[in-house]
């Protein structure tokens, strides 16, 4: 029976009377354990930094937008050729199929000022349901009231950017506002969204009525028509329902024939988020796989030194092997050495990669995310490598004749 005890006393005696080698074979795998935690905690935290960024610009979303108008045959891209109207809007809300919330939408860049500050925003006219679809909250203030939107009503909600630039610390709830030379009274200030997974800032908006954004400030060409129509399917299941509905109602309404092209697009938010999702897991899958590398190749090295131990070694296996020692006693500690070696580097690699990705955080700017799953799978992969690559050189030992190996110098 073997003398685990014994045998593992005999391994730490071992590596501890060859500390610097020891140290040294070990490099390699803190290494390796060190950069599967870096990779896979920037490819977590970017894959959380984009769900995020997502979960912020709404769920289960369509974005019905006017098609591309052509000059001399030359596309002049998307929503140059304003088709939707406000009664599309209300058409889509009636009769599509799965349909949650729905919010027309037109945006125009603009000066705004108070008193003697002045800033550059972008003006976006839409309905009360819009901050539901796109998960903006009211912090201070109200949203829009039914009335103002149907009477055009001169007011605004805005953002924590643009509220900072004009008011500084000064709450604007009741203020009056001008955009362009038509004042508005601030009726609402927004809760902080920061940027976009585009790197817009969500928070440098202004949000008026979009009947009061036609009539009294953009001063469209087109009367009541809207850039975009903002579509919030009830869920995952249905969106695809709603946007079959939402095609059907608007060729109809249009009076598109079957070989006619579509004077509108509409964009699925949902799968360009899924695939976003897909490609940010197969990234961090890859990272991982790459670090992953760098613990083979400490494995390998563990393996060289191993041999190079067993060689070196081979006269004190003959006297143990003299004494009484087994070929299995020989085996276990050789790979326990392995062993040891591999896990004490595999620690060792965790604490390095830990502090690595918080400098990547703290110096790069870079959104990390060190998860429990990471380092189990690093400590595992340890502890395979130190037993799949020690195996071979306590397999080597175990088989020397012990005359030959006393004989041996």
């Amino acid at each position: 029976m073997l003398d685990f005890k014994s045998i593992f006393k005999m391994a730490k005696i071992s590596l501890r009377i060859n500390r610097m080698r020891s140290m040294l074979t070990s490099l390699g795998i803190i290494i390796g354990v060190s950069a599967v935690i870096i990779m896979l905690a920037v490819g977590s935290g970017a894959s959380k930094k984009i769900a995020a960024d997502m979960e912020s610009m709404g769920s289960n979303l369509l974005m019905v937008r006017s098609a591309s108008a052509k000059s001399g045959g030359v596309r002049m891209g998307s929503g140059t050729k304003p088709t939707l109207t406000l009664k599309d809007a209300d058409a889509i809300e009636q009769k599509a199929r799965g349909i949650l919330a729905i919010a027309p939408y037109s945006a125009e860049g603009k000066q705004i000022t108070y008193g003697n500050q002045n800033w550059s925003t972008s003006i976006g006219g839409t309905t009360t349901q819009y901050f539901r679809i796109r998960n903006y909250e009211i912090e201070a203030g109200r949203g829009f009231l039914p009335e103002e939107i149907k009477n055009s009503i001169k007011v605004a909600v805005l953002g924590q950017t643009v509220s900072s630039e004009l008011f500084g610390d000064v709450d604007p709830i009741g203020k009056t506002i001008r955009i362009g030379n038509i004042p508005f009274n601030v009726i609402g200030l927004l809760k902080p969204k920061g940027s976009s997974g585009m790197g817009q800032d969500q928070d440098d908006i202004v949000f008026i009525p979009i009947t009061t954004a036609q009539r009294k400030v953009f001063g469209t060409d087109f009367p009541g028509t809207v850039s975009m129509i903002t579509v919030q399917a009830q869920n995952d299941q249905v969106i695809s329902l709603a946007q079959e509905d939402i095609t059907e109602i608007l060729k109809t309404r249009h009076h598109i024939g079957t070989k006619q092209d579509n004077d509108f697009e509409i964009r699925n938010l949902a799968e360009m988020q899924e695939t976003i999702k897909s490609t940010t897991k197969t990234m961090s899958l890859l990272l991982g796989a790459i670090a992953g590398v760098s613990l083979i190749v400490g494995g390998i090295g563990i393996m060289n030194i191993m041999l190079v131990s067993v060689t070196e070694r081979t006269k004190e296996i003959g006297i143990r092997m003299a004494i009484g020692a087994k070929a299995s006693d020989i085996r276990f500690q050789f790979l326990i050495e392995s062993f040891l070696l591999s896990m004490s580097g595999g620690f060792s690699g965790i604490v390095v990669g830990i502090v690595g990705a918080w400098l990547m955080h703290v110096w790069a700017g870079m959104n990390i995310a060190i998860t429990l799953p990471s380092i189990l799978l690093s400590l595992g992969f340890s502890a395979a490598i130190g037993i799949g690559f020690g195996y071979y050189p306590a397999y080597k030992a175990s088989l020397l004749n012990p005359i030959d190996a006393l004989r041996y110098e």
